[in-house]
């Protein structure tokens, strides 16, 4: 059958920048889905999206005119209930035609089959595939249904009496089959071939497009409009970087940034402005995010990283002399500058330490008491994880950092730019001369906070990142604000992950279950050393499940962790299923294991373990930890005893020395003596002396196996 292709487009206002991509990807693809299940589309098919500031459209190519007809076949009823004893169709099988549309449906022509242990009748008929502008038009209202809209607008039709619903009003509405208007209706609006280009830019309005396949080509030439997302983005990163290479300079990427400005503009210009110098005394952070939070500009970068006094900015017109466009924005951004700077002075007059009062004030959680208060707390156990670590010198650092860590809170930059907390925190306290260590500590504390985010730099950092995060989690599942599906509004997997991150990457010597247990005894208790009555009216809830909770969450986000770094979920069950306690012997405990299971060997012990375990599981006495070598009898037995002596002090100084690889290899010399044991031995014999040692024999083996990792788990 011949095809052809399909443009739909629908003009509307300004859409909303930071989901433009996502709403033109989706209505591309629910429209072609929708098409697609209608037998409308063919093998084929392409679907292109179109998103611009004013407009989504979809490009659909080989599109048939009518979907293929189709052989329908339905079920009626029992041929007992349908046909009487003259095979002629009974009241029942009449009514059930009549409201099928078949009323005249010959009786004769119904198929009967065999289903079960009855016969069936069925109606079998061809029905007519769709017209395209009818599976248009219902394609195009699945697609306005589940657009994934930010937020409705409600607006009214022209005609003054409907309401409609929708991201934004929409004006135009186009539907081209090649050459010909498809007869679809939306938004209170008929289909036809005409749109708008560019408000400024566009050589006359409206634009006629004479076919689907034109649609592009005149937007960008009579529009000057860039229809395609991708396209119009790639250009925009183009030129920026050229823009700023000329003057051998660095663009500042930003994902986020450069989404939102592609979709704010419909036909790139870029053009370069300046600001005075004096503004590069304020700390980088604050212009930049100034200069992008409130300007989407472009921050240059000179070679060293150094912020330079000049910036990129994307126009949406391209007149003849653009020197009024960047004198304008140079004027803002002279503003905007000047409060930072203004912000930077005046936050510098008072102190860190004279701000922690106004910390008494400022609510942490209502169950969980102030900032003030939560201070005290990670100071508490900032203290105890750094005299864990080094002794009471890094204890008094951390404790000091901890006490200035929220203090920036309460700054006027902070307050204008919340995103540069622990930032200006750590720029006030070098202002003040405090050590570089509790500066960069300051700053650092909130890290990693997101993944592939760098860790604190020193140790002073580490301790108190550690102490913040833990008296986080601990205090939210004391009172029960734990993650649900997808919702975690406190980001407690984020810091636990971060927790993780920072006991494995750094190679802390801090057991997990000693971490967990000292920030709950802190936390519930209110030893914090300081304000006891505070501490005692916002004493966090003791519970004796929360250290075990905790334990259960930590190894959870831990396992999925190193699932997604391409480890096997056996791989990761065998070594997580002994919980480690120092979480940086996992990586190289996972490593044992990964060469473990290319030996030959491998499956068999494995297999020959899970044995041992379930047999160890099934008795019904305490197993002894002494064997009596008299009793043992059979030379299948005594073969395994000799063996397990042989290399028994092999595999435990290789275990001591952290060479997992070593201890777990030499379980191979196992094979033969375990299989033989097993094909020989009756382990559950009459006489319990023997059965007992017997156990005994099989509970040292399975203790010298699961050192490094429960091998039973890589059993198949």
């Amino acid at each position: 059958m011949i095809t052809e292709n399909l443009l739909i487009e629908l003009l509307t206002e300004e859409l909303p920048p930071k989901s433009l991509d996502k709403l033109g990807n989706a209505f591309a693809s629910v429209l072609g889905n929708s098409l697609q299940s209608q037998k409308l589309t063919t093998a084929q098919t392409v679907i292109s999206a179109f998103a611009s500031p004013r407009r989504l459209a979809a490009h659909i190519t080989a599109v048939l005119p009518q979907a293929p007809d189709q052989n329908v076949t339905q079920k009626l009823m029992p041929v007992k209930v349908g046909l009487d004893e003259h095979a002629q169709a009974t009241p029942a099988l009449i009514k059930k035609l009549t409201a099928l549309g078949m009323e005249n449906f010959p009786v004769s022509a119904l198929k009967t089959l065999r289903e079960g242990k009855a016969d069936m009748l069925f109606l079998e008929q061809t029905m007519p595939g769709i017209l395209l502008a009818a599976g248009l038009q219902k394609a195009l209202d699945e697609a306005i249904r589940q657009l994934p809209i930010p937020k409705v607008m409600t607006y009214q039709l022209a005609d003054g009496w409907q309401n409609v619903h929708f991201v934004r009003p929409v004006h135009g509405l186009v539907a081209l089959y090649g050459t010909e208007i498809l007869p679809i209706e939306a938004f209170g609006l008929v289909a036809g071939n005409a749109t708008q280009g560019h408000r400024f830019e566009a050589t006359h309005h409206p634009l006629q497009i004479a076919h689907a396949d034109d649609y592009e080509q005149c937007l960008e030439s009579t529009g000057a409009v860039m229809p395609r997302f991708a396209r119009r983005r790639e250009a925009i990163w183009r030129a920026l970087t050229a823009a700023a290479s000329a003057e051998e300079l660095r663009c500042l990427e930003d994902e986020a940034l450069l989404d939102e400005v592609t979709a704010l503009v419909e036909r790139p210009n870029i053009l370069m402005g300046t600001f005075p110098e004096a503004f590069l005394e304020v700390p980088q952070e604050c212009l930049i995010l100034t200069m992008k939070a409130n300007q989407k500009y472009f921050p240059l970068l000179d070679s060293n990283g150094k912020l330079a006094n000049r910036f990129l900015l994307v126009a949406n017109i391209a007149p003849s002399d653009p020197g009024q466009i960047i004198a304008g924005n140079e004027r803002v951004i002279r503003s905007r500058l000047a409060d930072a700077k203004f912000f930077f002075d005046q936050d510098r007059k008072q102190t860190l330490a004279s701000r922690l009062p106004g910390l008494d004030k400022v609510i942490y959680h209502h169950q969980l008491g102030s900032q003030g208060l939560r201070i005290q707390y990670v100071r508490a156990l900032a203290r105890a994880i750094g005299a864990h670590l080094e002794g009471s010198k890094l204890a008094g650092q951390a404790d000091q950092a901890a006490r200035l860590a929220k203090a920036d809170l309460l700054t006027d930059m902070v307050g204008e730019f919340p995103e540069l907390q622990g930032i200006m925190g750590r720029y006030y306290a070098q202002h003040e001369g405090l050590d570089e260590c509790i500066a960069f500590a300051i700053e650092d504390h909130y890290k990693p906070r997101f993944a592939g985010d760098a860790l604190p730099r020193n140790l002073v950092g580490i301790c108190l990142a550690l102490a913040d995060k833990l008296e986080t989690l601990v205090s939210m599942f004391s009172i029960g604000q734990l993650p649900t599906g997808d919702k975690d509004p406190y980001a407690l997997r984020r810091h636990a992950l971060g927790v993780i991150r920072m006991l494995i990457e750094k190679d802390l010597p801090l057991e997990l279950s000693v971490l967990l247990a000292q920030a709950t005894v802190i936390l519930q208790d209110g030893h914090i050393g300081q304000d006891q009555e505070a501490a005692s009216e916002y004493r966090r809830p003791a519970s004796p499940q929360l250290g075990e909770q905790l334990q259960d969450f930590f190894y959870d986000r831990l396992a999925s962790n190193l699932r997604e770094q391409g480890y096997t979920a056996q791989e990761v069950e065998a070594v997580l299923s002994l919980r480690p306690q120092i979480l940086s012997d996992i990586p190289k405990r996972l490593a044992a294991v990964r060469a473990f299971t290319a030996l030959p060997e491998a499956a068999s012990l494995a297999g020959a373990n899970k044995r041992v375990g379930n047999i160890l599981k099934k008795s019904e006495h305490s197993i002894s930890p002494d064997i009596e070598q008299a009793c043992l009898q059979e030379p299948a037995e005594l073969a395994l005893y000799q063996a397990l002596a042989d290399i028994e002090s092999e595999v435990e100084h290789a275990f001591q020395a952290g060479d997992y690889i070593t201890s777990l290899q030499r379980l191979a010399a196992l094979k033969v003596p375990v299989d033989t044991f097993f094909d020989q031995v009756l382990v559950n014999t009459e006489d319990m002396r023997l059965r007992n040692n017997r156990l005994a024999l099989l509970a040292k083996l399975q203790a010298m196996m699961n050192r490094v990792a429960d091998i039973s788990r890589l059993a198949a």
